[in-house]
């Protein structure tokens, strides 16, 4: 299975990079992350802000893999347990289905994105900055996933 990261933005700093590469190579074979970043629309256009989502979103749903869950990356989304999500986990895994994350960019997921996902996840009701939403969501997968094998890195 992948899990793949669909994220605007690019050249991220490299704290954010090293993070999010630290998480990828933690996890296994049967759960990989793969990242495919979208180039932001510009600022400098003149276009209005909802004009550059819906350039975004275009993108976006071009870019993600087909047949694939997708779950967009929202703060009015549904909030999860590291338990849930391990449990959402098992079912991804026992489907074979891949799935797609989707992370919005500065100005968030354009509505058509939200409602072409089949669900709305939520890190946090705060608003996060998009590149450091790639390593906590990785840091998550990982540990929801190390929960599966009981390995010892998730405690409670």
């Amino acid at each position: 299975m992948k899990l793949w990261l669909v994220a605007v933005g690019h050249k991220m700093p490299a704290w954010i990079t090293a993070g999010f590469t630290e998480y990828t190579k933690r996890m296994t074979r049967e759960a990989q992350i793969e990242l495919i970043e979208i180039k932001p629309e510009p600022r400098t256009t003149g276009k209005s802000i909802g004009q550059m989502m819906e350039a975004e979103a275009q993108r976006i749903l071009t870019a993600l893999p087909k047949e694939v869950l997708r779950i967009a990356l929202d703060e009015r989304g549904v909030q999860s347990s590291t338990k849930q999500l391990a449990q959402q986990m098992q079912g991804w895994l026992g489907s074979g289905r891949d799935v797609a994350f989707i992370i919005g960019g500065a100005d968030g997921l354009h509505e058509s994105v939200k409602n072409s996902a089949q669900q709305l996840l939520a890190l946090s009701m705060m608003t996060l900055p998009h590149g450091l939403v790639r390593v906590l969501l990785a840091e998550q997968l990982y540990r929801a996933h190390s929960l599966l094998h009981n390995h010892p890195y998730h405690r409670e």
